[in-house]
């Protein structure tokens, strides 16, 4: 009954860069944690932050938003975008009362197959050390 405590990670990943690093990785058979569940985004720069408040209310323990190299972006300045929008939210998820290493935002390209997978490695040992969430999770009612 006492199993360790695996954290559930909603990964929200550029099509054109981070996407494509973890296809590589995947391809490249490199190991790494399976606790990611991988959104695939047209930008990192589009998404809304109202994603990011759904994923940790349905229950994930941690997010963590992956786009190209800042002047890599295929869309030209989304990553800036994504970059200014993660800056606000964190502050915010802090005064909702959210820990800050549950959040996480990275840079990967498509060719960065290793850097995605040290990412992801990441990612997993710091919301694993913070356990399971306990802010923000909409209880459901129990079904009889």
């Amino acid at each position: 009954m006492n199993e360790p405590f695996e954290p559930k990670i909603i990964a929200f990943l550029c099509n054109w860069c981070s996407y494509g690093g973890a296809d590589l990785a995947g391809v490249s058979r490199l190991q790494y944690p399976p606790n990611i569940r991988v959104i695939r985004i047209p930008c990192s720069g589009r998404l809304d932050p109202k994603f990011i408040l759904a994923s940790f209310r349905r229950g994930a323990d941690g997010v963590w938003i992956s786009g190209c190299h800042p002047g890599d972006c295929h869309y030209i300045a989304g990553n800036y975008y994504a970059r200014r929008k993660f800056a606000l939210l964190k502050g915010l998820l802090e005064h909702m009362g959210i820990e800050p290493g549950r959040l996480h935002f990275s840079w990967v390209s498509s060719a960065e197959a290793t850097k995605f997978q040290e990412v992801v490695t990441e990612v997993t040992r710091s919301v694993k050390a913070l356990g399971p969430a306990q802010h923000y999770i909409k209880k459901m009612p129990e079904v009889a």
